[in-house]
């Protein structure tokens, strides 16, 4: 650590930040994310009186409660890559759930990792270069990268990565929180559940009997433990100290871990929750109603952080000083689900939800072994089997989709009456539909391309690529940078010490560590090394690539 301390590393990108933002002198905001899993806005605070979230609740009375906020998907790995790039998935080849599920139903399943374009950084490297420290605990789900994931994103990466682990406790940081207790999979056991059956609303889609009902509890229960989870992170969060310098969001990453929700591209399936509580008290207990994209969080930490966002995210910030003007319409996709193919695509604005369906030959309940988990939909499958299912419960269990739906959201808040056809709705459909089409081609969706082709363009013969070596670039009095290095040496100092990575698009990380599992610095920057004897293990990585080899050298500076 003495040897960290010795040059421009954190101090310096603090700096830089600073002078970023206009040479603030008052401290950068920390930013806590408390995120969950499958979860809809099924809060009290949003009007669910069978909810019971007393400490959600306290948390939105104390700041700002959205409520359109949806994502671009409605599922996790695809909308989890959109968040950590503020990019959609569609655009950076990350859409099909999961990549390591491809072809997972032959004999030799085969793995891949996404590859996005050379300029898409996780949003935290940004964060990183101006200063904060940054910490996942603990979900990725990225696409672009099996765990653990490049160093390059996340000081810390665990179940144990916390804000209170940064070595200096003035240091700003930004972390997450990730709860995976509502996730679809803790809703299969419905055995025991402690939510009144009674008490709970049915969606028409659904058929009501006991064993729906006994689902829906039991993801209520899961809900109350949430709470409670996010009350411990709160009073920590007091307790630190840092509760009077933090912002605070609360989210989800889809809408319910159910049928009909999770998967597929209603509000059911993209709307959730966002609360914001700003240290300052800044708009407490209000509600705002602009349309918000997950893939616009990103963008607006950097904001709120004084981070300048870079212009290829396609996330808009809509809080802090870089805030954008609010969306007339939010997108979202969907394409392969696990082992099945699929392809939707979706367009929402604050009165109709349009869906367009590229396989209108397909049932809409595809394939999803994963899904036949869950006792809704075992249920639903039984009584299909029977021809008991009438109305919206047989529509949505039908052979065959329409290729575009269309939904007058405040009217049909469940969006079971298709308007697609309704001729007075031509003109809002032509609207619709030229929006979808202009975001295809604007935004580049990917899903257009066979799943084949784009991994032969990301792993060429299915091989993964590598990241290279690092070089190491000596300023000193004995060479003023005239060639790379891959030696240490000794130095006389004034001496600065840069790395150089020939892969495109990689990021470089080092260490001064020595142990299995260091904790790895971003390169942003010459280091000035002060005199003194400096071993340093240097590596570049690249999203979608193996990390490249690990670069060792001694410098001696006199």
């Amino acid at each position: 650590m003495k040897h960290i301390k010795s040059f421009l590393g954190i101090g310096a990108a603090s700096l830089l930040a600073a002078s970023a933002v206009g040479q603030q002198t008052h401290r950068q905001p920390n930013i806590l994310w408390i995120s969950t899993e499958d979860m809809s806005p099924h809060l009290g605070c949003y009007g669910d009186k069978v909810a019971h979230t007393p400490n959600i609740d306290r948390l939105a009375s104390q700041g700002i409660r959205y409520t359109n906020v949806f994502t671009t998907a409605a599922i996790s790995a695809p909308c989890r890559a959109g968040i950590i790039t503020g990019m959609y998935q569609t655009s950076i080849g990350c859409m099909h759930m999961r990549t390591t599920s491809y072809r997972r139903g032959v004999d030799n399943p085969v793995e891949f990792t996404a590859v996005p374009p050379h300029y898409v950084k996780a949003f935290t490297e940004y964060l990183r270069t101006a200063g904060y420290y940054c910490t996942n605990n603990s979900k990725t789900d990225y696409q672009f990268a099996k765990d653990p994931v490049p160093e390059s994103i996340w000081d810390e990466c665990s179940r144990n990565a916390h804000y209170r682990n940064r070595p200096d406790k003035s240091q700003p940081f930004f972390s997450v929180f990730n709860w995976v207790g509502t996730h679809e999979s803790q809703n299969w056991d419905i055995s025991n559940v402690k939510t009144d059956p009674k008490t709970v609303e049915v969606p028409p889609y659904y058929p009501d009997n006991e064993i729906i009902r006994r689902n829906i509890s039991k993801m209520y229960d899961n809900i109350a433990k949430l709470d409670s989870a996010v009350g411990v992170l709160l009073n920590e969060l007091e307790r630190e100290g840092e509760l009077d310098n933090t912002i605070i969001f609360f989210w989800g990453d889809h809408g319910d871990g159910l049928p009909r929700a999770k998967r597929w591209l209603y509000d059911s399936g993209l709307n959730i929750p966002l609360i914001i509580r700003f240290p300052d008290g800044r708009n407490a207990g209000t509600v705002n109603d602009q349309l918000i994209s997950s893939i616009d969080f990103g963008p607006t930490v950097l904001s709120l952080a004084g981070v300048p966002v870079p212009s290829h995210l396609q996330g808009r910030p809509f809080l802090g000083n870089q805030s954008s003007s609010p969306r007339d319409a939010v997108f979202a996709a969907r394409d392969r689900v696990d082992e099945s193919y699929d392809m939707i695509r979706s367009v929402r604005t604050r009165d109709f939800l349009y869906i367009r369906n590229f396989y209108p030959n397909e049932p809409f309940p595809i394939w999803v072994p994963y899904l036949s988990n869950m006792p809704i939909y075992k249920e639903m499958l039984r009584l299909d089997a029977e021809n008991k299912l009438a109305g919206p419960q047989k529509s949505w269990m039908a052979y065959k989709r329409p290729p575009e739906e269309l939904y007058d959201v405040k009217a049909d808040p469940f969006q079971i009456s298709n308007l697609a056809d309704n001729p007075e709705y031509k003109t809002v459909m032509d609207d619709l539909r030229k929006l979808q089409e202009r975001w295809t081609l604007e935004t580049g969706d990917m899903g257009h391309m066979n799943e084949p082709e784009m991994i032969e363009q990301m792993w060429p013969g299915m091989k993964q690529p590598v990241t290279d070596i690092p070089y190491f670039i000596v300023n000193s009095p004995e060479d003023r940078a005239s060639k790379n290095y891959r030696t240490g040496g000794t130095f006389s100092s004034p001496m600065t010490l840069g790395f150089y990575c020939p892969t495109h698009g990689s990021s470089i990380v080092y260490t001064f560590e020595e142990k299995e599992n260091p904790r790895w610095l971003l390169y942003s920057g010459p280091l000035h090394l002060k005199s003194g004897i400096y071993n340093i293990r240097v590596k570049a990585v690249r999203y979608g690539y193996k990390d490249s080899n690990e670069l060792k050298a001694a410098f001696t500076i006199n």
